[in-house]
Order: structure tokens, then sequence, then C-alpha cells
């Protein structure tokens, strides 16, 4: 099988504020992009960490920063927010969708930092991946959380995802798209 990249979602690029008046660059993330990544993953908290990846994790591996910056746009769409202090960059969460075989389904997660939770960014991550997916053709998103995952589970009710049963810890979140044309949209500001 052949390895084909899309093109740079350029129009998945956008400027927001944070509730708390912060401004945040949120893009599709880029192959140089490792090294934000990884100290992205080694500033959550270990509990962070493995509500994120569904099992304690400690150092994220070179198989997994391949994955998760090696982006075909088509299949896979992962987003970072970040903002510009002291001269350089700092990512603050992530966020991506992974199509399933069936192509009108596809998988998603959010991960934001501690420190900038409950500021809006899951939203509005969220929202951009939302409308994007839609845009692409998908028709069904859903992700797994910890069922003590109070924090994501909020978010996802709010966002109109159907929570199910929780099955030994994990509950299943799960929304259903509008149809969209073939334009992504731009998630409004927070």
């Amino acid at each position: 099988m052949i390895y084909r990249s899309h093109r740079y979602p350029a129009e998945l690029i956008d400027v927001a504020h944070l509730t708390s008046g912060e401004r945040v660059v949120i893009r599709p993330v880029l192959p140089q992009d490792r090294e934000l990544l990884v100290k992205f993953f080694h500033d959550l908290s270990p509990a962070a960490r493995c509500r994120r990846f569904m099992h304690p994790i400690n150092e994220p591996s070179l198989k997994l920063m391949w994955q998760f910056t090696q982006v075909d746009y088509a299949t896979h769409v992962a987003l970072i927010a970040e903002i510009f202090a002291e001269g350089r960059e700092t990512v603050i969460g992530e966020a991506r969708y992974v199509r399933a075989v069936d192509r009108s389904l596809a998988e998603v997660s959010v991960s934001v930092a501690e420190r900038w939770q409950r500021k809006g960014l899951a939203k509005l991550m969220l929202a951009k991946l939302e409308c994007g997916a839609a845009a692409a053709g998908v028709r069904r998103i859903v992700g797994e959380t910890f069922a003590d995952n109070k924090t994501m589970i909020s978010l996802a009710r709010k966002a109109g995802f159907i929570i199910s049963d929780c099955v030994r810890g994990v509950v299943r979140l799960e929304k259903t798209l509008p149809v969209r044309d073939h334009k992504p949209l731009r998630a409004a500001s927070a």
C-alpha cells in the first residue's frame, strides 16, 4: 500500500480567545511538531496521560509520536492548540479524529493541559474537529473515556454526545454529525 498524504488543511488554522481572554492558535499538526507534543505529554500529570491513552504511560514512544505527527489529513486529522510566550511555542491542547474502515465513522480524542482546562479550549477544539469531520463526510464520531472522567463526560454531554452505559469502568461517547458541504467551517471562539 502506498502512503499518500493530502494537502495541509490551512483552512483549519484559527486564532481563538478562551473564556479567560488568552489568545490561542489552533492549527493542524505538522511533522516538525514532534518535540512540542513530547513536551506537552510530559507536562501532563500521570493521571491525565492515563485518561488520554486509556492506560498508564510515562514516556510516549517514538512510534506513538510518529503516528501523532505524520498525519495524512484524510483518514487522520490532528489539531494542536498553542500559545506563544517568552519567544517560544507551547502546546496546551491536542485533538484528533481517525476514520474507521467505515469512513463515515471516526474516533475522536481531546486532551488539554490541566492549567488550561475549564477555559473553553476543549470545546473549541472539539467543535473544530466536528466541523472538519462533517465536511469530510464523517457522519458519526465516537470516543471512550473512563467513567470517572467527569470533565470529559460533561464536555461530551454539552456537545451533544450520547453517553453509553459503563462497561468495565469505560463509557462510550457517540454523536451523529449534521450533513455539511465539503468546506470545513471555522469554529466560533469561546
